[in-house]
């Protein structure tokens, strides 16, 4: 079963409709204030780690853009008791759906500029933008905001891809209506499919390119500039060349879009002269990234989806590292920690 949201605009007009002036008649909340009120809550735990996910990404870009941290960021708008109906009652419709699959057509912004908290600012608003960095970005289809931080931290946070290919037997259709009057219908449309095969299959390039007289230090930059940039992945294999020669194979995994950056920096951080190039198709499993509240601090999973609808997942080890360098335990203790909690969850 996929969930698709297909036509922009993606209106959570609640964000658009406030002027400067109703801030002041806003109950203005920190983090932990939003994430209390959820954890008091009778909803679901299921509910309660997506609705708390969502609202720590536009915690992360608020403090990132305001130069501050997340437990001193204010939330204004998002803050606001409707906008808190939005994100949880978007976690509970996906929770309820149990969507193996959350496709988004790209994402329509819109244009122009936009009364906030902090004053009048061009849309995209910055902290929409850092929310949907890496995501596909449309806009101008009008002079108004149509994808506020709110409806961005609930994409940033389900959607498994972005396409705007619509190649999949659709078995039932939903609109949500914005109350705003464009020139273009201001709809939501979401399409529910079935398909037998789940697995998501791209295709990529390999390049590849033999290297035997450069400093070995530098494969560590190189590799870290490559994935920056839009490699997928960077692995590098012990060879031989001709002459008994020792040698580093250096194979970099990438997409169309990013194709020409990577081969630009290939030829101007290493030695080589030359690359291979071949078409690959990568066959993946389904899979999302969840943000678990441990007791030693927030750590990413990934979780992926088997044919059968078992599941299995992976913590991400910068941040298993970080929990075990901030609280002075051994790593394995925070990695125990996270699978108690994914195991009382899936």
């Amino acid at each position: 079963m996929i969930l698709t949201n297909e036509e922009p605009p993606h209106d959570h007009s609640h964000h658009e409709e406030h002027t400067h002036e109703d801030h002041d008649h806003h109950v203005h909340r920190h983090l932990s204030d939003i994430q209390k009120l959820i954890d008091q809550s009778d909803l679901s735990r299921r509910v309660k780690y997506n609705s708390k996910d969502m609202f720590m990404r536009l915690a992360e870009a608020e403090a990132k853009i305001h130069g501050t941290s997340i437990d001193k960021v204010i939330f204004h708008e998002v803050g606001a008791i409707d906008s808190i109906v939005d994100v949880i009652g978007a976690a509970i419709a996906f929770d309820y759906f149990k969507a193996d699959m959350v496709l988004s057509s790209s994402v329509q912004v819109g244009g122009g500029f936009v009364k906030c908290a902090h004053g009048l600012i061009p849309v995209p608003a910055p902290s929409t933008l850092e929310i949907l960095k890496g995501v596909p970005l449309k806009s101008g289809i009008v002079q108004f905001e149509t994808t506020t931080p709110t409806g961005a931290a609930i994409l940033a946070a389900n959607v498994t891809q972005f396409t705007d290919e619509i190649s999949f037997p659709i078995q039932k259709i939903g609109y949500g209506l914005g109350t705003k009057d464009f020139d273009i219908p201001n709809a939501l449309r979401v399409y529910l499919i079935e398909t037998q095969d789940m697995n998501q299959t791209e295709e990529q390039y390999l390049l590849e390119t033999n290297i035997d007289d450069m400093n070995p230090e530098l494969y560590g930059y190189v590799e870290e500039k490559l994935l920056d940039n839009g490699a997928l992945d960077v692995f590098k294999t012990p060879i031989i060349m001709k002459k008994g020669r020792p040698a580093v194979k250096l194979s970099v995994l990438v997409d169309g879009s990013n194709e020409k950056k990577v081969t630009d920096i290939l030829f101007q951080e290493t030695t080589s002269l030359g690359l291979r190039k071949f078409n690959v198709e990568k066959v993946m499993l389904k899979r999302e990234f969840l943000t678990l509240d441990t007791k030693y601090g927030t750590v990413s999973v990934k979780i992926s989806y088997l044919s059968d609808s078992s599941k299995k997942y992976k913590a991400e080890y910068e941040d298993c590292k970080k929990a075990a360098i901030a609280n002075q335990i051994p790593i394995a203790k925070v990695y125990r920690e996270v699978d108690r909690l994914m195991q009382e969850n899936l």
